[in-house]
């Protein structure tokens, strides 16, 4: 019912910049938190960042400094702006939106399919 695009990954030297973007369809009522994850080879997913529907934002400690989160609300559209780019930031990148569609009226986890970013040394 909420398909999830994202966009945005690919190989950047250490320093470098990326931006991703995840746009969210389907069915939509109304979108509370969006926010990023990633997972590196071996280990577990973490939260990297997250935006409530009123702005506020939460970071993990790792990157609080170098990332911003933001979201477009007519887009239904999250995004992370990533700066100063460390070799350890190379994951893959998911994009996870709390959704409520029509015909449930609650919030749902929903996931997008993730996006590799590769930070080179």
């Amino acid at each position: 019912q909420v398909h999830l695009v994202e966009s945005g990954g690919g190989l950047v030297q250490a320093g470098g910049s990326l931006r991703l973007s995840c746009a969210a369809s389907g069915t939509i009522f109304s979108i509370n938190a969006m926010g990023w994850y990633r997972q590196a080879p071996g280990k577990q997913r973490e939260l990297v960042a997250t935006i409530t529907s009123g702005g506020g934002t939460n970071y993990v400690d790792s990157v609080k400094g170098r990332f911003t989160i933001s979201r477009d609300n007519a887009k239904n559209t999250v995004y992370l702006q990533m700066n100063s780019l460390k070799p350890e930031d190379t994951s893959v990148y998911y994009c996870n939106v709390n959704a409520v569609v029509a015909g449930i009226y609650y919030g749902m986890d929903y996931w997008g399919k993730g996006t590799l970013v590769t930070v080179s040394s």
